[in-house]
């Protein structure tokens, strides 16, 4: 009993305790396999494997650089048997600890007053009517989401389960973490609608109450807050004064408005939604709700497209205008700080106000993240990425980003069991599959273990070229330029990732040393290279990818140029998120120029900066891998500075 409970709440003593000299890297992976926290363990024994591979491959690596005959100092541990037996009892205990909370440790069971709410059936014939029946149940979700004493699963996981046939409900108790059910079926007939909603304990398929509403259309405006209401009230959840004077309000008091409200809130198409949005705007001037969804929705498709982008915030601030406390305006204003403006203290606060009026809006967590990894606040952007997937556990793109968080992170197991999350979501999902692929070249150095997690995956997933990317530039990785150019060829895209396959196979060229072939097919490049730019001066991407392009075109001073613009655009200071990948961009574009002083001192610092690694094909990468495998940064290789970086241990990410 004292031995475990030891293990379960006492810190390891460091194994310099045992071995003075001991590389800071086995420290990490002994810290990680005994963390106390299930989620930052290695989630396997194969990845814990994996970690003392890597480490391995690190010590032969510099053995081999210094080329020495005397066993370098940080090498004289493995030659002890007593540090060796300290490192395999550390080991199996690594294995026994996981193991004994899989099988001790029992997940805390949903709060009573947890809830998911069903897609509802609907019961008329024609499409118009499957998207209000979708409608209904959205806004029934949305106002139970505001009620702080409930937890309620956003829409996103519940749509998994479309089809009423069939459903287990604990089965969806257990993926959703909740306790309770809402099913519900709509049929509209006329001017009349009727409502069918009965509430299920999930654990033990017990009816805890049903209603049916039988209305008249006009009668109907203000039945979410009504039905959320009776729920709360059924689930013995307390409601504030102000909770039931926001679910008591009706947005609207036309009729014909709030159905064509409904009907944008089940219409998937950004743009079509909108259409209707603006519809029902069309009714009701003062239909504040639907200014702010209408906003939403143009938000999420604006892109860099700056006319969308203040139509957005028009629509966000009459919302506002219409309706000041309205949760949904601060949510649609927030998201147009955030993505269109990009004034992130700004967006906090209206997501700040959001939340307190809407606490189990997934989406609201998933915003605040991005922000607070774009200021740099990484372990406030891990927690709230978790409390997002606590709210919508089955929404494969919360579970990508947070496992995008861990990569930008450099902590290598988290991400691979985030990006195994989204994929058990969605087993199609590409991106996890290509972060998956990239771990084993961060981790381990090993592109072809990444070419082999690829290759199977069909070409017709590849929708904008990513795959193509990918596997095109984990061929260069191994400098196998023959596949590299196979690759390009067989594609049917004519662009990878926004940019023509002139790009890519000038950077083969120019790998292979054909100089006069890579400056064709980078002269053919820059006319559009170019355009982008003066399309969206703004966008510190497009610069840093012109400033690449003028690097591998030897043009000096409109590299540099364009790289700093890319920094002026996107400091770190100001998006901690990119602005490293832009100044990595600088280190590369000074390399590409044999300027290494300047490339080494930005890539010291960067070796430890969050953010400085992403994938695919970004060619500025900065992890000892990135360092060692790609050609560009050949340039470097004969610099003391640059073999001591590569001779390892990797520096620890500082955040």
């Amino acid at each position: 009993h004292e031995v475990m409970n030891s293990i379960l709440t006492a810190e390891p003593p460091p194994l310099t305790n045992y071995v003075a000299q001991i590389p800071g890297e086995l420290q990490q992976i002994v810290s990680t396999a005994l963390c106390k926290e299930r989620e930052q363990r290695y989630q396997s024994a194969h990845e814990l494997l994996e970690g003392l591979k890597s480490l391995r491959r690190e010590m032969e690596f510099k053995d081999k650089l210094e080329r020495s005959t005397v066993a370098p100092s940080w090498l004289c541990w493995t030659r002890s048997p007593a540090a060796l037996a300290v490192v395999t009892a550390i080991a199996a205990l690594a294995l026994a600890v996981p193991f004994y909370w899989h099988r001790n440790v029992t997940t805390s069971p949903p709060s009573d007053k947890s809830i998911a709410v069903l897609p509802f059936e609907n019961f008329s014939d024609n499409k118009e009517n499957s998207y209000f029946a979708a409608g209904i149940q959205d806004d029934v979700l949305t106002s139970l989401a505001q009620i702080h004493d409930l937890k309620v699963i956003s829409r996103t996981s519940v749509m998994a389960y479309q089809k009423r046939g069939g459903r287990n409900m604990r089965e969806i108790s257990q993926a959703l973490g909740v306790a309770n059910v809402l099913e519900g079926s709509v049929r509209r007939m006329g001017d009349r609608v009727l409502v069918n909603v009965q509430l299920i304990d999930a654990r033990n398929d017990r009816h805890i109450w049903a209603e049916r509403y039988d209305r008249a259309v006009a009668d109907s405006i203000g039945l979410q807050g009504e039905l959320a209401t009776q729920i709360a009230t059924a689930l013995k959840a307390k409601l504030a004064p102000e909770e039931k004077a926001r679910l008591d309000a009706r947005p609207t008091t036309n009729s014909e408005a709030y159905m064509l409200y409904l009907t944008g809130l089940g219409t998937a198409d950004d743009i079509e939604a909108e259409q209707v949005y603006m519809q029902a705007i069309a009714l009701d001037p003062g239909f504040a709700l639907a200014y702010a969804r209408a906003s939403m929705r143009n938000s999420g498709i604006a892109g860099d497209d700056r006319a969308r982008k203040a139509r957005a915030r028009a629509q966000a601030e009459e919302a506002l205008r219409l309706s000041p406390t309205l949760g949904e305006a601060h949510m649609a204003l927030g998201l147009c700080l955030y993505v269109g403006a990009k004034n992130y203290d700004a967006a906090l606060k209206e997501f700040e106000v959001a939340a307190a009026t809407s606490p189990n809006n997934a989406e609201i967590y998933s915003y605040v993240a991005g922000i607070y990894r774009r200021q740099g606040r990484w372990h406030e952007s891990v927690a709230s990425f978790q409390r997002a997937m606590s709210l919508d556990p089955r929404n494969r793109g919360s579970a990508f980003q947070a496992g995008n968080n861990h990569l930008f992170m450099r902590d290598w197991p988290a991400a691979a069991a985030d990006y195994n999350r989204a994929l058990e979501i969605s087993p199609d999902f590409l991106r996890p599959k290509i972060g998956l692929a990239y771990l084993e070249v961060f981790r381990n150095g090993n592109p072809a273990a990444a070419r082999k997690i690829l290759e199977n995956i069909p070409a017709a997933s590849d929708r904008n070229g990513l795959l193509a990317a990918a596997r095109w530039d984990l061929a260069m990785l191994e400098r196998d330029y023959a596949t590299a150019e196979r690759i390009v060829a067989d594609s049917p895209l004519e662009d990878f990732r926004d940019l023509p396959k002139t790009y890519y196979q000038g950077r083969i060229a120019l790998a292979r040393g054909d100089i006069e072939s890579a400056q064709r097919y980078f002269a053919a490049t820059r006319p559009d290279a170019e355009k982008r730019v003066r399309d969206n001066p703004d966008a510190a991407e497009r610069r840093a990818q012109l400033a690449l392009l003028y690097a591998y075109m030897q043009r000096k001073e409109d590299a540099i140029r364009e790289s700093r613009r890319a920094i002026e655009l996107e400091p770190e200071s100001q998006n901690a998120f990119h602005g490293t990948l832009w100044a990595a961009n600088l280190a590369l574009v000074y390399a590409l120029f044999d300027e290494p002083d300047q490339a080494i001192t930005l890539i010291e610092r960067l070796l430890s900066t969050p953010g400085a690694v992403q994938y695919p094909d970004f060619p500025n990468n900065i992890t000892l891998a990135d360092l060692r495998l790609r050609w560009e940064w050949d340039s470097l290789r004969s610099d003391p500075r640059f073999q001591k970086i590569l001779a390892g241990p990797e520096p620890k990410t500082v955040y």
